[in-house]
């Protein structure tokens, strides 16, 4: 695809921006493939942030209804992301990204009965811009590098950024008992993630192929950026 094939230009080592560390890198970090993916996402990651409707998700004013619909989206999603991982599985690249206590599938099914009813799983009502973005993760079957774009883009951003919004969404919706922001399992976020950055700096792909991974982990964002806009608007 044409985004996977663009060159990558590098940014400074420095980079100030809301949300991101602007701390200068030491010569110890400097070369990390996980910092570089940090530097050259940065505004992937600020577009991701900013539709209407996760403002009103932040801000407590987000109706029920639509935190149902955008969390049965994000099941198909994760459906997809978690079947090609056990796809996967078997790989020794993979398997380390694998970690225990990540997978959401369950708690966003729980979720999405809760929010929409008993019933709302046998009918999800699947916008076109959830199905591309789905189609996308099931064709990185035939790429294990592509399939971790996808999946650190997911899971090291619940970790993340999901967080402080769990503590929002617990404080507007207390009696809702979302569990999609959750992790029930993962002791500490911060070690978890330590270790996902510690993996894919191991990982040993060359550098054409990790600039193909930062781009389809720009594609991810992309495709989630898309996918929030749209839900911006009813369906």
């Amino acid at each position: 695809d044409t985004l996977s094939r663009q060159p990558l230009h590098r940014v400074p080592r420095r980079v100030h921006t809301v949300g991101v560390s602007t701390a200068l890198e030491t010569p110890d970090t400097a070369d990390r493939f996980s910092a570089t993916i940090r530097e050259l996402t940065v505004q992937d990651h600020r577009d991701a942030e900013g539709s209407a409707l996760m403002r009103e998700l932040v801000e407590g004013t987000l109706a029920p209804e639509r935190l149902g619909e955008m969390l049965a989206q994000l099941l198909v999603v994760y459906r997809a992301l978690e079947s090609v991982g056990e796809r996967l599985a078997g790989d020794p690249v993979i398997a380390p990204f694998l970690m225990p206590g990540l997978t959401r599938v369950a708690a966003l099914e729980d979720d999405v009965r809760a929010l929409l009813g008993a019933d709302a799983l046998d009918d999800l009502a699947v916008r076109a811009e959830t199905t591309a973005y789905a189609d996308r993760i099931e064709e990185t079957a035939a790429w294990p590098a592509g399939y971790v774009a996808h999946h650190y883009t997911r899971y090291l951003g619940d970790l993340s950024g999901g967080q402080f919004i769990r503590r929002a969404v617990d404080r507007a919706y207390p009696d809702l008992g979302v569990r999609f922001f959750t992790f029930e399992e993962v002791a500490s976020p911060k070690a978890l993630k330590d270790q996902y950055r510690a993996n894919l700096d191991a990982t040993p792909w060359d550098d054409a192929e990790r600039d193909r991974v930062v781009a389809e982990i720009r594609r991810a964002y992309a495709l989630n950026t898309t996918l929030f806009n749209a839900l911006d608007h009813p369906a």
